[in-house]
């Protein structure tokens, strides 16, 4: 009778893999879970510091969104939302959305998936522009390095190699601009207004290079997850949003990694000062107990789009599951349990011990940057402090300490730029936090020794 592992290496493919090594050693299988901890099918207990995809933020154990699941598919499993159709969990779902966006925001449009959501608003950012007769605005500028999913179009927008090759992407047009991160691209004795200030400035004169007639919009996470948790500079969004206006660019904030609290705010433009045109959100609407993801539109915008539809007859773009009733369910369970259990508060509150630990990390021999805001943190791994020298990428540092935090039974996830990041669930406690990054300065501490 063959094993699970090898029935698993016979028949599955696995997203971000290496395929072949997956042959060799089988995957990583995870039994359960309880709070912030997994256990593994070999009986180890693991602290989940990385939320499983940055998204789990209540933990797995959450009965009540079990029990919301449980109620919604008893009463009705499954309903669409299109040519007038809804539920009461989508309609209700869409509300509370809308109420707790940025002000202007007035519109909510149901996806399964962070990468459908900026799919999506990409569509709708060139639907604004056409109904507005405005054809050649159809390019959207992205940053190096930013992750904005897989799909064709929001794999297009991702910065990062690894998302493109070998898939003929990008395959929209896109323009890849400066990246915000201080640590490496900041000149010396540079501020952060002076940063902020040049970075905007070399977004406006690639606009004008290009042509501003051509940009439909400008694309943008909070805080760069998989990128490496890039934070930016203060001042950075105020000056780039001036620029946008300048130019008549929309601007789409991408909170499927910081949306609902996970910078101390509900929203990563509440902590950074972003007035979206559209937002993507998905991950922690639910907290990952189901897929649902929406995007957030401006009443500015919506307003174009239902002339622009009467004209064309409808607004032809939708999802089969989009607003799925047992995922709105749950998604509104999750949305209730944030507020009446105070769970963006928990996350102010732990911030600062958070960010403590991830600091002290600065005086480990191999960490040249440490960085966090409200939840969420990376350790940047460097072979020289003095003089910010990198690893040789083939010896791929924080894969080492990625693998070697397992050992010492905690979840982390090594990003590019031999970076080691991290994300707990929300309701963690300062005790789990000092176990956390126990765990993080022994697995340091055993790669140091190695190399």
């Amino acid at each position: 009778m063959p094993s699970l592992s090898e029935i698993d290496q016979q028949y599955a493919l696995h997203p971000f893999t290496h395929l072949s090594n997956h042959q060799a050693q089988g995957p990583f299988v995870i039994e359960r879970g309880d709070g912030v901890y997994i256990w593994d099918d070999k009986g180890n207990r693991l602290l989940e510091g990385m939320s499983g995809l940055w998204c789990a933020s209540l933990g797995f154990s959450e009965h009540r969104l079990a029990e919301a699941a449980a109620r919604q598919f008893a009463e009705l499993p499954y309903s669409h939302m299109f040519t007038h159709r809804s539920t009461k969990p989508a309609i209700e779902l869409s509300q509370k959305l809308v109420e707790l966006a940025p002000e202007g925001i007035g519109k909510c449009f149901f996806v399964n998936s962070g990468s459908e959501a900026v799919d999506t608003a990409v569509k709708m950012a060139w639907y604004y522009n056409n109904a507005l007769g405005r054809t050649r605005k159809k390019t959207i500028i992205a940053r190096h390095r930013a992750y904005h999913g897989v799909t064709v179009a929001a794999g297009s927008l991702t910065g990062l190699p690894y998302a493109q090759d070998g898939f003929d992407l990008p395959a929209i047009p896109v323009m890849h601009v400066e990246t915000p991160y201080a640590y490496r691209h900041a000149h010396e004795a540079e501020t952060d207004e002076q940063y902020a200030t040049r970075l905007a400035e070399s977004l406006e004169q690639q606009i004008l290079s290009a042509g501003a007639d051509t940009i439909a919009a400008f694309i943008a996470e909070p805080v760069m997850g998989a990128g490496g948790v890039l934070i930016p500079p203060t001042g950075y969004f105020e000056k780039v949003q001036k620029v946008l206006a300048k130019h008549d660019i929309l601007f789409i904030a991408d909170e499927v990694i910081c949306g609902f609290g996970r910078t101390g705010q509900v929203w990563g433009s509440d902590t950074f000062n972003i007035k979206p045109d559209i937002m993507t959100c998905a991950k922690q609407l639910s907290a990952a107990y189901l897929p649902i993801g929406a995007v957030l539109l401006s009443d500015r915008l919506y307003d174009v789009f239902e002339n622009y539809a009467g004209e064309l007859g409808t607004f032809g773009t939708g999802n089969t599951y989009g607003g799925h009733p047992v995922a709105a369910a749950v998604a509104l369970e999750t949305l209730n349990i944030y507020e009446n259990d105070d769970v963006y508060g928990n996350v102010r509150s732990r911030s600062a011990h958070f960010a403590e630990r991830v600091n002290a990390l600065q005086n480990h021999p191999m960490v040249g940057n440490a960085r966090s805001v409200g939840l969420i943190g990376a350790v940047e791994l460097v072979a020289d402090k003095s003089t910010k020298t990198s690893f040789p990428a083939a010896d791929k540092v924080a894969v080492q300490v990625m693998e070697a935090a397992r050992r010492h039974n905690l979840i982390l996830r090594a990003v590019p730029g031999d970076t080691v990041a991290f994300c707990p669930p929300l309701i963690i406690n300062d005790d789990q936090i000092d176990e956390m990054f126990d765990a993080v300065n022994d697995a340091l501490n055993e790669i140091h020794q190695r190399l």
